[in-house]
């Protein structure tokens, strides 16, 4: 596995200890199992993620506001349109099974 670029320009530096016993809580967790070659691989993974938000914050971002979304366009909806629909004898037309107002379906929930 290659690192991006980015990764290369920050100190390698870590105040959150990655070790075995956080990658095999992790690993319990996600119900997965590594290999010790696959969990340095994370833990190296792990200390440079890390690194990268501490790195983050140390921007100053003083009166900077918060982006709630990526453009100025906020929820643009189409219009409702009526439009015509299918009759109820129509939509029951093809049901494998039906009460001439329903669809029929199996009991799934039992009491």
């Amino acid at each position: 596995m290659v690192a991006p670029a980015f990764w290369l320009v920050i100190p390698y530096f870590c105040s959150m200890e990655v070790n075995d016993g956080l990658i095999e809580n992790l690993a319990n967790l996600a119900r997965l199992k590594f290999g010790e070659n696959e969990k340095a691989a994370i833990r190296e993974d792990l200390q440079k993620m890390i690194a990268f938000v501490e790195k983050l914050q140390e921007v100053d971002t003083e009166g900077v506001a918060p982006l709630l979304h990526m453009t100025e366009n906020v929820n643009i909806l189409r219009e409702d349109v009526v439009q015509g629909s299918v009759s109820r004898e129509e939509g029951l037309k093809n049901a494998p099974a039906s009460d001439g107002q329903f669809f029929k379906v199996p009991k799934v929930i039992k009491k």
